[in-house]
């Protein structure tokens, strides 16, 4: 069953096994307050249960671009495409959000991948060491921390 993330109304519905709750529910309000401000897009999440094709397709990315492969649990996915931009995002138990933007139709394509940790979190082992994380201040979130990697394949 899918969920429109409200930002006004904060809310933990879907993300409750999370030991960041309250922490993961604000990035997750606060990457649904960007997209409805930039493009009047409303952030629709479904259960990870029920996305097998997104989970595949983000894993896929980390898996061949940077041989990451998450220990976490999913919780929940969202997939959309605003404008030129197709966008995946993964919200996993222990608070790390991940986002894969990737532009079609584009003379320079914009294509990435961002990690962010939910504030309370610790930098996930499979992350250590490999990329500098640089903070945010979020009123929805708290402090987030966030990296990227630049996709070098195709999709």
């Amino acid at each position: 069953m899918s969920y429109i993330v409200d930002f006004k109304n904060v809310s933990t519905v879907g993300l409750e096994s999370s030991p960041v709750a309250e922490a993961l529910a604000g990035l997750r309000a606060n990457e649904a307050r960007y997209f409805m401000n930039k493009y009047k897009h409303e952030f629709t999440v479904v259960p990870a249960s029920e996305s097998q094709e997104t989970l595949d397709y983000v894993n896929r990315i980390l898996k061949e671009e940077r041989d990451i492969e998450f220990a976490a649990k999913p919780l929940e996915t969202s997939r959309f495409q605003v404008e030129n931009i197709k966008m995946a995002y993964v919200f996993y138990e222990d608070g790390l959000s991940i986002n894969v933007m990737y532009t079609v139709d584009d003379p320079k394509p914009k294509r990435a991948v961002g990690f962010k940790l939910s504030e309370g979190m610790d930098i996930p082992k499979e992350l250590e060491g490999k990329f500098k994380f640089a903070r945010q201040k979020s009123k929805l979130a708290g402090t987030i921390r966030g990296s990227y990697f630049v996709i070098k394949g195709e999709y």
